[in-house]
């Protein structure tokens, strides 16, 4: 942990890592939480006191009292779904009024995003992305267009604002010849609207920027995972915001000689939710099994996740866009009852072998794996790492070995209880 800096913790597969239970363990270490990108088509889920928790926009700083919590500029906002997490949260006795903030530079999702979303889609035929439908992609889109709504605007001219970006998107749509009927989903979403004027909407940036001359510590949250960047991921099944380091720079407005620690995520294999290329992905029992015993169904979707054994390409490329000081493993314990471990250490492209991560990885990449004796233990209950089997501190050895990096945090199941903190 840096003091008078911004540590960041992000993904470095292609997200569902376990951010949101990472974030939640460190964050009695930090003064503030910030997102700083992506919208509510993520869902982190964190599991404690046998409660389980899904949050979409919110940071997963909420759970930990007298924190403050930061929706970065970065962030694309639903107020309708906004709404209904807080709501609930609130319900379930966590006051958010007072300790989460929301950038007014932060772009709203409209109804219509949603409809712009299913119509693209729709339009994409068999190259679908396979998006969650959230209206993630549209709102970016009109960001960057110039063309978008933030929420510094609800409180000024709103409705004519509204109006006009409404029609705008009405006119793409007829277009496109896609009928759609928002009524319900407006209804909600301008109630949406009137619940967000009860929070503290601030500049983020002057808030962040303030914090850390006072001697603050901040953790930066990011959302889905390095290889779903929009530069540097699987392109075009990306999501549509910048998830690496360098992010948080942007959606926080903070310096890059500001950023400190930053932790990178995985889980001790590898899944993905949606279409696009997947070097490891198993399409067999070992596959099956991974996903059953490691619940792998999207926290906001429900989908299943595509599983796969761990890939070392793709992670050295992700530590090194990131810049990535520390390592934390989720899930180790998904691979307990395994005899043989696999992971891919190089990738056959064109009958050549290469260590590195290539432009295009969507046709004729072979995973090259080594192979490492299972631990076949029950590690879910353990404390501390002496009492891991010789086998998994072979497998944590070999893994800092191949990716040059520490692993200082091991996950051995869901709950906040069941980590172990590396000496």
């Amino acid at each position: 942990m840096s003091t008078g800096k911004v540590d960041v913790l992000l993904g470095l597969q292609w997200g569902d890592e376990g951010k949101g239970k990472v974030v939640d363990v460190l964050t009695p270490e930090y003064d503030v939480i910030a997102r700083f990108q992506g919208g509510p088509n993520a869902g982190h889920t964190l599991e404690f006191n046998g409660e389980k928790y899904v949050l979409r926009s919110i940071p997963s700083g909420i759970f930990q009292g007298g924190k403050i919590n930061i929706i970065g500029n970065g962030v694309v906002l639903a107020p309708d779904l906004f709404m209904d997490e807080a709501k609930a949260l609130e319900a379930s006795g966590h006051n958010l009024k007072d300790c989460l903030q929301i950038s007014k530079k932060a772009h709203l999702i409209m109804p219509t995003h949603r409809v712009l979303d299913a119509a693209y889609e729709a339009s994409k035929g068999k190259n679908k992305v396979g998006t969650t439908g959230k209206g993630i992609g549209p709102t970016y889109t009109d960001k960057i267009s110039r063309n978008g709504l933030r929420v510094g605007d609800i409180f000024e001219n709103f409705a004519e604002k509204y109006a006009a970006h409404k029609e705008r998107h009405a006119n793409i749509l007829k277009s496109m010849n896609f009928e759609y009927d928002i009524t319900d989903v407006e209804k909600r979403w301008l109630e949406g609207i009137e619940y967000l004027r009860q929070f503290k909407i601030v500049d983020s940036e002057h808030e962040i920027n303030a914090a850390l001359k006072g001697g603050k510590r901040i953790l930066s949250e990011g959302a889905q995972g390095t290889m779903l960047d929009v530069d540097f991921g699987s392109y075009p099944f990306v999501t549509s915001s910048n998830t690496i380091c360098a992010g948080a720079c942007v959606g926080l407005g903070i310096g890059p000689n500001k950023i400190g620690e930053v932790y990178g995520i995985m889980k001790a294999y590898c899944t993905r939710v949606g279409a696009g290329p997947f070097p490891t992905e198993l399409f067999d029992e070992t596959g099956a099994e991974i996903r059953r015993i490691g619940h792998e169904y999207g926290a906001v979707t429900g989908r299943e996740r595509r599983c796969g054994w761990i890939d070392l390409v793709a992670l050295k490329y992700a530590i090194m866009v990131n810049g990535v000081t520390q390592l934390i493993m989720m899930k180790s314990d998904v691979l307990d009852g395994f005899s043989t471990i696999k992971a891919c250490v190089a990738y056959k492209q064109n009958g050549k072998q290469i260590d590195y991560f290539p432009y295009n990885i969507e046709d004729g990449i072979e995973p090259v794996y080594k192979e490492l004796p299972g631990w076949k233990t029950d590690m879910t209950k353990f404390t501390s790492e002496d009492q891991f089997p010789k086998a998994f501190k072979d497998y944590i050895s070999f893994l800092e070995s191949e990716l040059e990096t520490p692993i200082k945090i091991i996950s051995i199941g869901p709950d906040r209880d069941q980590t172990i903190v590396r000496n």
